[in-house]
């Protein structure tokens, strides 16, 4: 497997590439944003591991301009930025994992390698099973390969909002709290600025509502949370 490692720091660039090319990877050296979004262009890589603080373009906008190019190569972030705030804009930006510096290489690896396997992420569960593919008003969701399936269009999911969109269908019909989104699916602090939560929750409607701004499947309740009702009844 072929990994970019983003990342102007040259001593830790070369102890990755080192570490990941012992490990049996294949990897290549981009120390800015701009010259990521070359590498990307230019080559197919299985995953990119990508610093935030970069000189120029940084790696938030690096995250953007590949999905915006409907690259959706898997992308662990590296910050030493690890506010959830942070966190979740990365998220929002794209991103799939990321891990605060400075960090243990055994749990680089070990995020790495999860990353390659993100299909298995999304059939893992809590609370009840969920088949591989659910079709939701007529449009369907394909959990491995993260995405949403509609008459004409295929739309590609980030890992964070399947993760937010099976945990709302394994609770058909029951409330879930902000709380335990935060916590339960993503793994953040309880005091995360919910307004995050609420920016998914706007994109989860476009995909699944026919009308986003009065929805019927997604609903808020207010005080509370979300609850799906997949009838719009």
């Amino acid at each position: 497997m072929k990994i970019l490692i983003v990342e102007d720091e040259e001593h830790l660039a070369d102890g990755l590439r080192f570490n990941l090319e012992a490990e049996g990877y294949e990897a290549d050296i981009a120390a800015d944003g701009e010259a990521a979004l070359e590498a990307v262009l230019k080559s197919k890589f299985d995953a990119v591991v990508l610093d935030v603080m970069l000189p120029g373009i940084d790696g938030f906008d690096v995250a953007r301009a590949m999905r915006a190019r409907a690259d959706y190569t898997p992308i662990l972030m590296l910050t030493a930025r690890s506010r959830p705030e942070d966190v979740l804009k990365g998220f929002e930006a794209g991103t799939d994992d990321y891990l605060p510096k400075p960090f243990d290489l055994n749990i680089f690896l070990a995020r790495l390698k999860g990353l390659l396997r993100r299909q298995e992420w999304t059939k893992s569960s809590p609370r009840l099973t969920v088949p591989d593919t659910f079709v939701i008003n007529g449009k369907t969701i394909d959990f491995e390969n993260l995405e949403l399936i509609t008459d004409d269009d295929v739309i590609h999911l980030t890992l964070m909002e399947v993760k937010l969109l099976r945990f709302l269908i394994e609770n058909e019909g029951r409330t879930v709290s902000r709380k335990t989104i935060l916590e339960d699916v993503w793994n953040l602090q309880e005091d995360t600025d919910t307004r995050a939560i609420d920016n998914f929750i706007v994109r989860l409607r476009k995909y699944v509502e026919d009308e986003p701004n009065n929805p019927k499947i997604v609903r808020t309740v207010r005080g509370v949370g979300y609850k799906l009702v997949r009838d719009g009844g």
